[in-house]
């Protein structure tokens, strides 16, 4: 299978979900394999997408982070991130590479509405209380989940029949999931309106992190008090707005160091850091570098895996 490598992440204008590289309706899967430890910023930001993120952990181990909570993967772990969840990741290691396989649940159940999607999945994909699934060798059924996901991504994309395949793999996978899940999808529980005020919020940080940013106009892009605003921030993502906005404006400073030669006055205040001197101060305290430095070792990096 044909593995795209990724070391970033984009988002879409207006809803700001993830951009998922060569996905589409017509065959909505992709698998990737993420050099973390090389990810622009050293981290993934906050981010959600509607498909359903399988993974392996190949090399490494990684954290995840979502509002309910934390969850650590070491190499030969793997896990499941449901539909719409909120979540960020942090490596944990020198040299981290995750494989994924990415797809809609319509890949594996059909049509909208069909039976299959209503018996199956919508179960899991609508469950609040289903974030992040994590599965560990030293568990028969997890081992058993982890075997197929490593499986699946060995089926040879140019042989007859890979996409039928591939679906019978990831439905396999699927059904041992569900299974697994059954007894905790009986419990009924209540949707938490939480979750889609973050996500506002979030959006209007991304999509105006350049501009000066109060409190009170983050606060009114998801219809709440200050305070709301505070306590929203702090129950979902343990930070405040303010902390937040920074790592977001120094996750794009990162992008841009890496991905092009503007100046560092230029950066700075594209991103909203203002002086090149109060940017540098800033940047240093979060990468431990200058932003020169970051630079250079990104792009001198990046040139020797080329060659």
């Amino acid at each position: 299978m044909r593995m795209k490598t990724i070391r970033g992440i984009e988002f879409y204008t207006g809803s700001r979900e993830e951009v998922l590289p060569d996905f589409t309706t017509k065959f909505p899967y992709i698998a990737t394999s993420a050099e973390l430890d090389r990810y622009e910023g050293r981290f993934v930001p906050w981010h959600w997408h509607q498909a359903i993120e399988l993974f392996f952990m190949d090399m490494g181990g990684l954290e995840y982070h979502t509002p309910k909570g934390k969850y650590l993967f070491p190499e030969g772990t793997g896990g499941m991130v449901n539909s719409n969840v909120l979540h960020m990741t942090k490596p944990k290691g020198r040299r981290i590479v995750q494989k994924l396989h990415i797809f809609d649940v319509s890949f594996l159940a059909g049509e909208r509405g069909s039976q299959i999607e209503e018996k199956y999945f919508l179960p899991v994909v609508m469950s609040p209380q289903i974030e992040i699934l994590s599965f560990y060798p030293d568990n028969p059924q997890h081992k058993k989940i982890l075997s197929l996901i490593r499986d699946a991504f060995r089926l040879p994309e140019q042989e007859f029949g890979y996409e039928v395949k591939l679906r019978e793999r990831l439905t396999e996978i699927w059904i041992s999931i569900f299974e697994d899940l059954y007894s905790a999808l009986q419990e009924k529980r209540g949707y938490d309106k939480t979750d889609d005020k973050i996500k506002m919020m979030i959006i209007y940080i991304h999509e105006h992190y350049a501009e000066r940013l109060s409190v009170s106009e983050l606060a009114a892009a998801a219809f709440l008090s200050e305070r709301e605003c505070f306590r929203v921030f702090r129950d979902c993502l343990h930070i405040t707005p303010a902390e937040y906005l920074k790592n977001y404006r120094l996750q794009m400073a990162c992008r841009m160091l890496a991905r092009g030669q503007e100046s560092v006055t230029t950066i700075g205040r594209s991103c909203g850091l203002g002086s090149s001197s109060h940017f540098g101060k800033v940047f240093r305290e979060y990468m431990g570098c200058t932003p020169l430095e970051y630079r250079r070792e990104w792009q001198n990096d990046d040139r020797k895996r080329q060659i």
